[in-house]
């Protein structure tokens, strides 16, 4: 993995509940990484669009275990839902996230 694709700051959260009862659970940072922020174009998104109606991007990391498609990505502004991840060849060097933008 090339390390100058991994151009973008964004953060991995995870939701975690309120330890106070009836409070509202929250999502806490889990890690911070480098990535590639990527909108899906022409054929790609036809392509992710068979397989799930809503991806619209891929975020590519370098390999982190433990995570879920429960997290989420927070690049900026911007808030992505992990709806899959990809780790290519099974080496655990990259993973590629296909996301959905959530406004």
């Amino acid at each position: 993995m090339r390390a100058g694709r991994l151009r973008h700051r964004v953060k991995i959260q995870l939701l975690m509940p309120d330890p106070s009862i009836g409070g509202e659970d929250s999502w806490h940072d889990y890690a911070t990484v480098w990535a590639a922020v990527e909108p899906l174009r022409g054929r790609e998104y036809l392509a992710a669009q068979q397989e799930s109606a809503e991806v619209t991007g891929r975020i590519t990391i370098r390999y982190i275990a433990g995570l879920k498609p429960t997290m989420r990505v927070k690049y900026g502004e911007r808030i992505y839902q992990i709806l899959s991840g990809i780790d290519p060849e099974e080496q655990h060097v990259e993973l590629q996230l296909m996301v959905k933008e959530v406004l």
